[in-house]
């Protein structure tokens, strides 16, 4: 009784340091700063899975998280540009940090057009990204335009002490994620599900500032390169190592082991797309360009120009002839939207239907969210385009 009474003693008299709260915006990001705090605390997810970001009704406890927020990780207000009022009205006294902006990150513009005539197949001008720099903490990605030395990696070490991720695995500090768990409002996404709402985008018809829907804007899907990913994951434990120096080289270990990780998987989807480059394609929303062009792939349309308009009946016939013309082997879906636009572009046509879905609904939340949904992109692309 005395050693639990000392012990009790002990810990009401010892002060600890109180790990930053921080709210991200989906799951891929939240996936890589839960990737780099494991072991420190674990962050807050302000959009549901299964939710579309371009337009989204927080729910009072997600609100809440933002508002008790020290660092808000998002996108940018290209991905969700309703969510740049909460954060001053909320999170006024938090630093946002915005990974659009992160060094190092390759950026693409929005593509226009039936068949991205502005645009297609040509990333020359994105491709090198001397810009890269050093990142500090993950090496010389002077060289990610071609890739040439990704094959291998001797930059980056052998990888060997990431390989199952175990401690990653149960996620068990996710819990319910703050009414998240069940996803009960969101089981049919209250309007997600089937998106009649989203097959005009009446909701977005009006968001001027949302740059990656308008020509000469940015495509804010950048997660979905994983060098933007090792880019962000550096500048990420940086970012919390400022505001919590005390677990400084805690985040660093952690975002060394996560590029690692990202970099491997680079290396093994190079392999994978390889064979896949001439296998024409079509999506629902342009959402994938960043795959496409880190990996040197096929699309030749997408049925949606852009999130905010649903295409006329003009549009639907030249998207068949162009299906058509260009032999189109697979068609992709996505979750978050209803694919009967795509079903339409495709009726009686020899082409496969699959889905891709960007933001990993379906996958556990969690450190290795980030890495899964690369992974089961790269398999369900795959499936659909091998012959």
């Amino acid at each position: 009784m005395r050693r639990l009474s000392l012990l009790f003693s002990l810990l009401a008299t010892t002060s600890f340091a109180e790990v930053p709260r921080v709210a991200t915006d989906i799951a891929p990001v939240h996936s890589l700063v839960a990737a780099i705090m494991d072991g420190a605390g674990a962050p807050d997810l302000i959009i549901a899975p299964g939710a579309s970001p371009h337009g989204y009704a927080m729910r009072p406890s997600e609100a809440r998280n933002l508002a008790e927020a020290d660092l808000v990780i998002w996108v940018g207000p290209g991905l969700t540009p309703w969510l740049a009022d909460p954060l001053e009205s909320l999170a006024g006294d938090a630093v946002h940090f915005t990974l659009m902006d992160v060094e190092g990150t390759r950026v693409l513009p929005v593509r226009e057009g039936v068949g991205f005539e502005d645009h297609h197949n040509d990333h020359g001008d994105h491709g090198d990204h001397d810009d890269h720099g050093d990142h500090d903490d993950h090496g010389d990605h002077d060289d990610h335009g071609d890739h040439d030395d990704h094959a291998d990696h001797d930059d980056h070490g052998d990888h060997d002490d990431h390989g199952d991720h175990d401690d990653h695995s149960d996620h068990d500090d996710h819990g319910d994620h703050d009414d998240h768990g069940d996803h009960d409002d969101h089981g049919d996404h209250d309007g997600h599900g089937d998106h009649d709402d989203h097959s005009d985008h009446d909701d977005h018809d009006n968001h001027d500032d949302h740059d990656d829907h308008h020509a000469g804007g940015v495509d804010p899907h950048a997660w979905l390169d994983p060098l933007n990913g090792a880019a962000w994951a550096g500048a990420i434990s940086k970012q919390l190592a400022e505001i919590d120096p005390e677990n400084a080289a805690l985040y660093q270990q952690n975002a060394l082991s996560l590029i690692q990780d990202i970099l491997a998987h680079e290396a093994k989807a190079q392999e994978t797309f390889a064979p896949l480059q001439n296998r024409p394609f079509v999506v629902l929303h342009d959402a994938f360009q960043y795959v496409e062009a880190r990996y040197e792939l096929n699309a030749v349309a997408s049925v949606h120009d852009s999130e905010a308009a649903s295409p006329g009946a003009a549009r639907v016939a030249q998207l068949r002839e162009r299906v058509k013309s260009e032999g189109v082997v697979c068609a992709f879906a996505e979750p978050q939207l209803n694919q009967g636009l795509l079903i339409t572009v495709t009726e009686g046509l020899p082409v496969k239907i699959g889905t891709l879905d960007p933001l990993g609904a379906d996958l556990p939340l969690g450190p290795s969210h980030y890495m899964d949904t690369l992974e089961q992109l790269a398999q369900d692309m795959r499936d659909c385009l091998a012959k």
